[in-house]
């Protein structure tokens, strides 16, 4: 299986609200929220992990470099300011050989053990083109919310709750190769934003499943990195 971390952003939320570290060196239970998403992925028989940060991050950008000859597999990042999530997206798919990969935001905070079932079972499924990771716990602030039929697969993306839907998107990719030529057509379209390739994936007829974790939160707001240290201990 192959990993990609989207750690592009500016996290300028948390600079305004007085946090100095840049958000993945955030310690939440005992290292740097980036290297607890590595950790995880190591457990699960990563082959590869594609990590891009923006120019900015001098100081992320050097505790890669520095752990980068300690890990299991080979690390690949790429540094390059981006205008959203998708372009960064873009970015870290050109490492991508053949088969199937996970990507996620860094500041995404799930449960160990949640990942590792997902993660197992998107590796063992070969008639889904991907793995979508969902949660009924809504605490974004803009939550993208999903529709299903009834054997799970994904039917719709939506800004506002439809009364019927049960899952937000976690921010949590499992994708397949056909997954990557949608993207690529949206790059030629001038699509942008991550929720809007989300719809293109079901426009073309892509097979994705929702995949519910217990909890997921995203870190936003200084007040957030308690929350997801709490999260973490539970």
């Amino acid at each position: 299986m192959h990993y990609a971390i989207i750690a592009a952003g500016e996290g300028s939320r948390l600079v305004q609200e007085g946090v100095a570290l840049p958000k993945p060196l955030v310690d939440l239970d005992g290292r740097p929220m980036i290297r607890r998403l590595i950790d995880i992925f190591a457990s699960c028989q990563a082959e590869s992990l594609s990590i891009i940060v923006n120019e900015h991050m001098t100081e992320v950008r050097r505790y890669l470099e520095s752990i980068s000859g300690e890990l299991p597999f080979e690390l690949r990042l790429t540094v390059k300011t981006t205008p959203s999530s998708m372009h960064s997206f873009y970015e870290v798919s050109r490492g991508f050989t053949a088969g199937k990969f996970i990507l996620t935001t860094v500041d995404t905070i799930f449960r160990r053990d949640d990942f590792e079932k997902y993660a197992l079972a998107f590796a063992a499924d070969n008639t889904a083109d991907g793995y979508m990771g969902v949660t009924d716990f809504i605490d974004d602030e803009k939550p993208l919310y999903i529709d299903t039929d009834c054997n799970g697969f994904i039917t719709a993306f939506r800004d506002a709750p439809s009364g019927s839907d049960r899952y937000i998107s976690g921010g949590i990719y499992g994708l397949t190769a056909p997954a990557l030529k949608v993207l690529e057509q949206c790059m030629a379209q001038g699509v942008s934003r991550m929720r809007n390739y989300q719809r293109a994936l079901v426009a073309d007829g892509l097979r994705l499943k929702a995949c519910p974790f217990s909890k997921i939160i995203d870190v936003d707001h200084a007040a957030d990195i308690e929350t997801a240290r709490r999260f973490i201990r539970e």
